[in-house]
């Protein structure tokens, strides 16, 4: 397959990256245009511009493509623009699933961006043609500003990675420091496609703080301590393999009596708020985000609700519905081969306590691996964890309201107040599964659990599990 050519580029920086460089040496390669931060919410290309290219910025805000459309046409050569992570967020997802828009990624080291904010910030600085004018201040470091920027940018530039990847893209990747190799810059005109190269560095913007970190601060003790407990490498972070979940609107109960919502978690208590619901009158179900919207004008003052279960009881109860209903049938020949475990006949299930017992233990430990990553199985609801499909409701909506199960009937009361209404009481918690859980438990299986569910454990602050009163 030809390489598709690029249209256009945009370059992904933060403020104090040295954009400003890379722009004024990109724009030295003849073919090239860089138009500045165009999609910055306070200007338009540069500080002061109300206007580029005929584009108002009032044109811009109501449709940012009228301001794409006219660098390309009006462009000669090739044409792009910076981007930073607080710039029209429309951008962002026009350009970055466009194969055709060229990727250059310009990072720098945090703490030296974070420290070179500080003092622009201060000296009202933020950018040097004459050294001349140089301002020298040396601003306090702050522990507290500088992890909420660390944290912000960070999840900025790993949204920006996953979205290149879902789509197959590779970037143009280029540091602060290599942005004075004319090697490298023009190795980055040969990834944009274009024949011009530069023949020397354009050095009108001069570096303006190139003193070590520790002498730009007010406070370099006090930062060096402050620093130790940032965990650069991530030491603390768990690699999570198991998949993103997109909401089921489909999925969703919505009473047309009352108005309350209710996001079903697979293997939780659904089937009895499902009879609950539909004790109080009509309710519609096979929703799209279109009737939903519908529902949600017809029902002011809706509440939006979903029950989490304790993962040991949610396994159980999972276990017990696949035996009867088999609802992923590459379950059984994959316990077969992998775990070496013979579930019974379809339909036979268990003849005894001690053998559901067995085959819970083995279930929940090839729960472990599915969510592990280590398994060619994909990861059904029965069995996600209940982080992920929570976090998969809020693509649509958040519920309002997170009930648990043993404290259901509190929740429903709760539920009544923030409506203004009576509801009546939930109905008895049939037993869906052979044995009950009280008569199978033992700490075997609630470290199986915890093996299994450990992020829902510490999501959700779940203890042991123990019986309560339905």
């Amino acid at each position: 397959m030809a390489k598709v050519p690029f249209s256009s580029f945009v370059i992904f920086a933060e403020m104090r990256t040295g954009s400003n460089f890379l722009e004024a040496n990109l724009n030295a390669i003849p073919g090239v245009k860089c138009h500045g931060e165009a999609f910055n919410p306070y200007f338009i290309g540069g500080e002061g511009k109300q206007e580029m290219l005929g584009v108002t910025i009032e044109q811009r805000g109501a449709d940012p493509r009228s301001l794409l459309q006219a660098m390309k046409a009006q462009t000669p050569g090739l044409s792009g623009f910076r981007y930073f992570n607080d710039h029209d967020p429309r951008v962002f997802d026009i350009v970055v699933d466009d194969p055709a828009v060229a990727k250059v990624i310009l990072t720098r080291n945090h703490l030296e961006s974070f420290i070179s904010w500080k003092i622009a910030m201060e000296s009202d600085q933020w950018w040097l043609a004459n050294t001349k004018h140089l301002k020298t201040v040396r601003p306090r470091f702050e522990l507290d500003q500088f992890e909420r920027r660390l944290e912000h940018l960070q999840h900025f530039q790993r949204r920006l990675l996953h979205r290149l990847q879902a789509t197959g893209q590779t970037a143009f990747y280029i540091d602060y420091e290599d942005i004075l190799d004319i090697d490298v810059l023009n190795g980055l005109a040969g990834f944009l496609g274009v024949e011009g190269r530069l023949k020397a560095l354009d050095f009108r913007f001069k570096k303006q703080n190139p003193e070590a970190i520790e002498d730009k601060v007010s406070n370099p003790a006090e930062m060096r301590e402050g620093l130790k407990k940032i965990d650069f490498f991530a030491l603390d972070h768990t690699p999570n393999f198991e998949p993103r979940r997109a909401g089921t609107v489909a999925q969703y109960l919505a009473s047309e009596v009352k108005p309350l919502l209710f996001l079903p978690v697979k293997s939780a208590p659904e089937a009895r708020i499902r009879k609950w619901l539909n004790a109080m009158g009509p309710v519609t179900t096979g929703m799209d985000r279109q009737t939903l919207r519908r529902w949600r004008e017809a029902h002011p003052g809706q509440r939006s609700f979903t029950v989490i279960r304790h993962p040991l009881a949610r396994a159980h109860a999972a276990f017990a519905d696949f035996i009867e209903r088999e609802w992923m049938p590459e379950l059984r020949p994959y316990l077969k081969r992998v775990h070496k475990y013979q579930l019974p006949g379809k339909g036979k299930g268990y003849a005894s306590v001690a053998e559901y017992r067995e085959g819970l233990l083995v279930f929940l430990d090839m729960i472990k691996h599915i969510l592990n990553g280590r398994t060619e199985l994909k990861v059904p609801p029965q069995l996600a964890t209940q982080g992920a499909i929570l976090q998969g409701f809020a693509g649509v909506q958040g519920p309002d309201v997170i009930l648990r199960e043993e404290r259901l009937a509190a929740g429903v009361a709760f539920l009544a107040a923030e409506i203004g209404q009576e509801l009546p009481p939930l109905p008895e918690a049939g037993d869906a599964e052979p044995f009950a859980l009280q008569d199978i438990y033992g700490p075997d299986l609630e470290a199986a659990a915890r093996g299994a569910y450990w992020r829902d454990y510490a999501a959700y602050g779940f203890a042991d599990w123990r019986p309560y009163a339905a």
